[in-house]
């Protein structure tokens, strides 16, 4: 009989990956479905500022339950990755003013508020973690991009620059 990591490395072989980015099994043989989704809803970001242009893979929260748990619990978040609220709000309706907030959150966050236009709003520089402050955009927004905190300030990424993903933002 095979374990469950086995059987499943057979079928990844199998299939030839298809439909398995992300996918890993543990020393132990129980696999990490959590990877699998995360990875499986990733898609490239780019911010171009007045340095150049910064290539980023991030997670996609575009359901209301995926926006309230954010990046809540992650200690894990890859130096160019994070996650993308859009559209925002979930529910569409065009853009509005959004609060953040960093609870449960044990990981410092830039949270990056993006107009309609794709420009950045406002961001909030290394978010406190586990802080229940309210964290406004202060403008109608229409996304809000979450890396690790102090990455923005470390590429020189400012308000008013550009922010591209597929499917938003490449007029």
């Amino acid at each position: 009989m095979l374990s469950k990591g086995l059987a499943a490395a057979i079928a990844v072989i199998a299939l030839g990956g298809a439909g398995y980015a992300g996918y890993s099994v543990y020393s132990d043989g129980k696999a990490d479905a959590s990877t699998a989704r995360e990875a499986a809803r990733t898609i490239p970001l780019t911010i171009t500022s007045s340095n150049g242009a910064h290539d980023f893979v991030v997670e996609v929260a575009k359901t209301s339950a995926e926006q309230e748990r954010g990046l809540m619990y992650r200690t894990n978040i890859p130096k160019d990755g994070g996650m993308i609220f859009a559209p925002y709000p979930p529910e569409g309706g065009g853009p509005r003013e959004a609060t953040f907030w960093m609870k449960n959150t044990p990981s410092p966050l830039d949270i990056i508020f993006i107009r309609a236009d794709g420009t950045i709003a406002r961001i909030a520089e290394n978010a406190v973690p586990f802080s229940e402050d309210k964290i406004p955009s202060g403008e109608p927004i229409a996304a809000v991009l979450e890396l690790n905190g102090g990455r923005a300030a470390e590429l020189g990424v400012a308000e008013d620059d550009k922010v591209t993903w597929p499917g938003h933002g490449k007029n």
